[in-house]
């Protein structure tokens, strides 16, 4: 079984995990409605007129 030879310090850890962080999805408005919605993705209104 495979073990480290040395403790991996606190700094060493963080550093690895920097970019692990949660990042804020962008929201868009939209024109018609008003209604803020993700970028590049259907609104209700738009799913309901495609099925019509």
């Amino acid at each position: 079984m495979a073990v480290p030879a040395r403790k991996t310090s606190k700094s060493k850890k963080n550093k690895r995990r920097t970019n692990k962080g949660l990042a804020m999805p962008t929201f868009s408005i939209d024109a018609s409605t008003g209604e803020y919605h993700r970028s590049h993705h259907y609104s209700l209104e738009e799913i309901k007129k495609r099925k019509q």
